[in-house]
C-alpha cells in the first residue's frame, strides 16, 4: 500500500499500548503498512495489515482518508 504523502495518527490508545511496546515510532509504522506480508480490506476505508517480526505476526487496523490524506491507526495484535 502506498502511503507517499499521508500523515500517520495512531490513536491514544494504540500509542500507549502497542507503539509503547514494540518500540515503534512513525516510520516503523510507515514501514509495516507499505511492506505487509498480508493485507486486507474489511469495508470502504478500513485495512488491516499483518507483518512478521522475529516470527511474530502483528497486525494493524486503520483507516485510510483519501479526503484528507491521512491514515489513522485504529489498534494492533500480536501473535506468533
Amino acid at each position: 500500500m502506498d502511503t507517499t504523502g499521508y500523515t500517520i495518527r495512531p490513536s491514544k490508545h494504540f500509542l500507549l499500548t502497542w507503539m509503547r511496546k514494540w518500540d515503534y515510532d512513525i516510520q516503523d509504522l510507515r514501514k509495516a503498512i507499505q511492506q505487509p506480508y498480508k493485507e486486507v480490506k474489511i469495508g470502504k476505508n478500513k485495512f488491516e495489515v499483518y507483518t512478521q517480526v522475529k516470527q511474530k505476526s502483528r497486525k494493524l487496523i486503520f483507516v485510510k482518508d483519501d479526503e484528507t490524506k491521512t491514515i489513522f491507526i485504529i489498534t494492533g495484535a500480536e501473535g506468533s
